[in-house]
């Protein structure tokens, strides 16, 4: 689940997986729950963190807050409209 919730990086960082960037995801299960169809449900699971993962990047750049010190302006004093 780790490795395919890694491409929800690559959908939302360009570029991404290069050699400085320090890209990880972990992944933890119980195992409480058996799977009824262990290839199908793995892959929905896999697709499902993929797009959490994309979604939580993205989100997160748009939320981010400006700092004292930044030297790089964050995305909504960027682009947003006022207001």
């Amino acid at each position: 689940m780790a490795v395919a919730a890694h491409d929800g990086m690559a959908r939302a960082i360009l570029p991404s997986h290069t050699p400085l960037d320090g890209d990880l995801v972990f992944a933890a299960a119980t195992g409480t729950t058996p799977l009824t169809e262990p290839l199908a449900q793995e892959m929905q699971l896999g697709h499902a963190a993929a797009v959490c993962l994309a979604r939580a990047i993205a989100r997160g750049v748009y939320e981010a807050s400006e700092a004292e010190g930044d030297t790089v302006p964050t995305w909504k004093a960027r682009f947003a409209a006022p207001g």
